[in-house]
């Protein structure tokens, strides 16, 4: 297939404009309420066969792009998510991802079969699809409304953990290793991975902070793509292995974005940017990949049915049978269970039957959508009516300072970092002497090894490295001023030096 320039512009502009048509609606589903995912999915399917008349069916593609997208979202899941907000939700995080995981595809999947005639394979597969939750699409909608520290973990710390399980879960049914291997077996296949993949992502996340603590790059630019290209390497290299891949990635994101790594701000802004892109590229492509004329009545009634038993029954058990041991009161449990929003997961899931052409796949696809368009509708808005009838909403919560290794952007201001060499002649030079710009300001002396704060009669020596804080319109005269003191001493005038201030 060939491809020319002229296609290339084309292609170009159709994706800028969704790209920028997408970033407003952002604006708008925050107005109303609803997650954006359904914006995205809404303009996928306009620009499909139903509408733009783009053709779009290769499962094995939408199955590769979706994991490739899943992988950054989960990175910037990580990457974003402090510890000392889930570390006390930990455990009914593990368990909703595990135990709850399971009930709720038991239940489904036991619906399916017995209420909607479908075999066991499929109504399994229906189960496993639909059980995975996406925080992504509950904060869309409450990220205005103040919940406790241990509902917000909880929810976070599920929807990170959940995804890994119900990934093994669907490609093992779908290549009927499952039935092979029987229960147990299945069991062991699905714990060996998972096991493999934290471990192998913890191994990459305390690894790479390491080495990112001792290694200077040339640019601040280049730390959000190493770190980046970590999470990634998690996910690939836990994958060769045949372990869980997604468990890796989240794990390796989790630990780096909470080690005190050097711009972590920028990081995690870069982070959220390319999931971002990767969540409105997947939406539009799911979108592209429905056929609306294939779904019938039938499949909108089943995934109506598939619904119901799933918020209303799975959910709701699964959110009991993981905190019975917990202090969740009843009022928050009940929060948890209708705020179990279904995402971008469930319909890149079911690209894996698809690509595998397992039978009724494509009917599967047709009913997840539908369910994942009817409910998102139904229980998006309502969640923070329900936060306030329930009486989970606190006014005064607590949240956790926010500190950054250089916030010097939202004050148009720049870190420069001095050396001063054996030639330097800012030896024995005393901060007052520097006589900086207006703005401009020493703010730490690290010398041997020790910090310390200086003051104007703090003198220089050979070896000391300064940190300097200074506006940046002013930057390039305090940059002048330290070259004239380092070449000619404190007596030197405002001369127009050249090269580095040494």
């Amino acid at each position: 297939m060939s491809f020319d320039a002229q296609q290339l512009d084309s292609v170009l502009l159709i994706g800028a404009v969704v790209m920028l048509a997408a970033i407003l609606a952002v604006r708008l589903s925050v107005r109303v309420g609803l997650p954006s995912l359904l914006v995205y999915l809404f303009m996928g399917v306009l620009l499909g066969e139903a509408g733009a008349g783009i053709g779009f069916e290769d499962a094995n593609v939408a199955h590769a792009l979706g994991f490739a997208a899943l992988v950054l979202i989960l990175a910037e899941g990580g990457l974003t998510t402090h510890w000392g907000e889930i570390r006390t939700a930990m455990p009914m995080g593990v368990a909703l991802a595990t135990l709850g995981v399971s009930v709720s595809v038991g239940v489904v999947a036991g619906g399916a079969h017995y209420l909607l005639g479908m075999d066991w394979q499929t109504a399994v597969l229906l189960g496993a699809v639909t059980s995975p939750t996406d925080a992504a699409a509950v904060f869309s909608v409450l990220r205005r409304v103040p919940l406790p520290r241990r509902l917000t973990g909880t929810l976070e710390a599920e929807s990170g953990l959940n995804d890994a399980p119900t990934v093994l879960l669907v490609s093992l049914v779908s290549s009927g290793t499952a039935l092979e291997h029987g229960v147990l077996g299945f069991v062991g296949i699905v714990l060996y991975e998972l096991t493999l993949g934290v471990v192998g992502g913890l191994a990459v996340g305390f690894g790479g902070a390491w080495v990112m603590r001792r290694v200077a790059l040339p640019s601040s630019g280049l730390y959000p793509i190493a770190v980046l290209a970590l999470t990634v390497l998690a996910y690939a290299g836990m994958a060769a292995l045949h372990a869980s891949g997604f468990a890796a990635v989240y794990t390796a994101a989790l630990v780096l974005g909470n080690s005190e790594l050097p711009h972590r701000g920028p990081t995690r802004s870069f982070a959220e940017g390319v999931a971002w892109l990767a969540q409105i590229g997947l939406f539009v492509m799911l979108g592209l990949l429905v056929s609306p004329g294939r779904i019938t009545w039938n499949h909108v009634l089943m995934a109506v049915m598939a619904g119901l038993l799933l918020t209303f029954v799975a959910r709701p058990l699964s959110v009991l049978a993981c905190s019975w041991a917990s202090q969740m009161s009843v009022r928050e449990q009940l929060f948890v269970s209708w705020a179990g929003l279904r995402g971008a997961v469930p319909i890149v899931l079911t690209t894996i039957p698809l690509a595998a052409a397992v039978d009724r796949s494509a009917e599967i696809f047709d009913i997840v959508f539908v369910m994942v368009v009817i409910y998102t509708l139904l229980t998006g808005p309502t969640l923070p009516l329900m936060a306030r009838v329930l009486g989970v909403v606190r006014r005064n919560e607590p949240r956790d300072l926010e500190v950054e290794a250089a916030p010097l952007e939202r004050v148009a201001a720049d870190l420069l970092q001095v050396a001063i060499t054996r030639r330097s002649r800012l030896h024995g030079v005393e901060v007052g002497e520097l006589r900086l710009p207006l703005g401009a300001s020493v703010s730490l002396v690290v010398r041997d090894g020790q910090t310390l704060v200086p003051d104007e009669r703090t003198v220089l020596r050979k070896g000391d490295d300064l940190l300097i804080v200074t506006p940046r319109k002013l930057r390039e005269a305090t940059e002048t001023r330290l070259r004239a003191v380092s070449q000619r001493g404190r007596l030197a005038d405002w001369l127009d030096v050249q090269g580095p201030p040494t």
